[in-house]
């Protein structure tokens, strides 16, 4: 199960991520906010791709992504961060 983390989701779950993501650092400034949207639209649906967008924000703009997100792509993200071995207690999704 502890590969499951590099496990892409469903593309309608990745692209759903993708747009949450995308929304959420266009409300940042400049110098992290060209970089970051640079790097996320290149991704495409394959491993771990979901999870590095994910990743690329502190816990409490992951919090604020969570909230974004339905309950199907917060639960892909779940058991994935599960899978990498975070603990369920400390998930924001």
């Amino acid at each position: 199960m502890e590969n499951f983390y590099y496990t892409a989701p469903s593309e309608e779950i990745f692209i759903e991520i993708k747009k949450a993501a995308l929304g959420m650092w266009s409300g940042c400034e400049d110098p992290y906010k060209s970089d970051k949207i640079e790097r996320i639209e290149s991704l495409q649906n394959v491993s771990d791709n979901a999870m590095y967008m994910v990743a690329m924000l502190d816990m409490p703009n992951q919090g604020k992504l969570a909230s974004k997100l339905s309950e199907e792509a917060r639960s892909a993200i779940r058991e994935r961060m599960i899978a990498g071995g975070s603990s369920e207690e400390h998930s924001m999704f």
